[in-house]
């Protein structure tokens, strides 16, 4: 079976499709998630716009389109279900293949998220 080719203008187009799609969903979140939400998205995206290992790149997009399509499945379901939780919790599997950048990044957003009581 033969890989697409997948050029860099296309490859643009396509994180920047996913990053509006994820800021159009951020709108469906309480304020202060929305807000924390936006700006770690933002700078994930800015972090990552250079990025040239198709590895970590491929990676980078099937993650945050899990993230989008769990999340559009969150708002949903709490629009039927007022007041049902955001989030799920991070598997050991997924903990485990963290970098110690991203292990800090977590710890980061933890104790953002735990100083606005979110």
């Amino acid at each position: 079976m033969a890989t697409a080719v997948l050029t860099p203008a296309l490859h643009r187009s396509n994180v920047r499709t996913l990053y509006k799609a994820i800021l159009r969903l951020h709108r469906g979140l309480p304020e202060e998630m929305k807000v924390l939400g936006d700006k770690y998205v933002q700078d994930e995206f800015r972090r990552h716009k250079d990025a040239t290992k198709q590895e970590h790149i491929q990676r980078f997009m099937i993650e945050w389109t899990d993230y989008a399509v769990e999340l559009s499945k969150q708002l949903s379901s709490r629009s039927l279900v007022r007041q049902s939780p955001l989030g799920r919790p991070l598997t050991p599997d997924k903990l485990d293949a963290f970098s110690n950048e991203q292990i800090f990044q977590l710890n980061e957003l933890r104790e953002e998220t735990t100083a606005r009581k979110l």
